[in-house]
């Protein structure tokens, strides 16, 4: 494997139940300090190739029935989600939901839980450096967070655990704009100043192609596109069904370009 790749996908399928398959030869890699965002409708596979990769798949029945999964150099398939967050891969699930009768700083301390008994102090500083909000509400039960900081929490307490990898899915579920804008802002600035890894997969393609290096597109559990995520935001596929833009430049509405997803030059 290139020295330079930390996570390599080659060629899974994963089936549910033993009957349900999600994912049919799916192929990635991801090249360490890169942002890599995965692209794709509801259903199309996103969050299962997440839980491929993290452990997840195992508590909803299902699993990885062929194909190989590699982080830095050392297989992972069907591995227990606990084994793998040792080696530095954390996900931050869709959700955000916080230990909502503890305090926010006790919920970011529940993220070192895999290196437990280690000083964490600097790791605090480091989240609340990051998500100053958290800093301002530290006492209070995260019960009683707002979504935004809810999902600064989310992502806080994965940094706690000193990540290699993140995986972030749907970050910006919920939100409003401008916070999507600040929470996407701070993990490209995570990104560029911890080198930590990070696979986004996320619906807003317009943001989600802004913040990323590379990224590509599922279509009915399959990888349909790839590339660099400056070629993608000019793709004119790309721009009609994700981003919503017609080859003229100009937005299209929801009911055309459901009309027009019949026509995907790549399907």
């Amino acid at each position: 494997m290139d020295d330079d790749i930390l996570l390599l996908i080659n060629n899974i399928s994963v089936v549910y139940s033993d009957v349900i398959q999600i994912l049919k030869g799916v192929s990635l890699s991801v090249r360490r300090h890169q942002i890599v965002s995965l692209l794709g409708s509801n259903g199309a596979g996103k969050t299962t190739t997440l839980r491929a990769v993290s452990g997840l798949l195992k508590p909803e029945n299902g699993k990885v029935t062929e194909g190989t999964i590699e982080f830095d150099g050392r297989p992972i398939q069907n591995a227990p989600p606990e084994a793998i967050t040792r080696m530095g891969i954390i996900q931050v699930l869709e959700g955000r939901a916080p230990f909502k009768y503890l305090t926010v700083e006790e919920n970011l301390r529940a993220g070192t839980a895999t290196r437990w008994g280690q000083p964490f102090k600097k790791d605090l500083e480091l989240v609340y450096h990051y998500f100053p909000p958290l800093k301002a509400r530290k006492d209070r039960q995260a019960g009683y967070c707002s979504g935004g900081e809810l999902q600064m929490l989310a992502i806080g307490r994965a940094l706690m655990a000193r990540p290699k990898m993140l995986l972030l899915d749907e970050p910006s579920l919920g939100l409003a704009p401008l916070l999507v804008k600040e929470i996407f802002e701070i993990v490209r600035r995570i990104n560029e100043e911890q080198g930590t890894t990070i696979v986004l997969v996320e619906q807003n393609a317009n943001m989600a192609l802004q913040l990323a290096h590379y990224g590509y597109v599922m279509e009915n559990g399959k990888i349909v596109m790839e590339g660099p995520a400056v070629d993608l935001r000019e793709n004119p596929d790309i721009k009609e069904f994700y981003l919503g833009v017609a080859a003229s430049g100009a937005l299209k509405s929801y009911k055309e370009v459901k009309a027009y997803k019949r026509r995907k030059r790549w399907l």
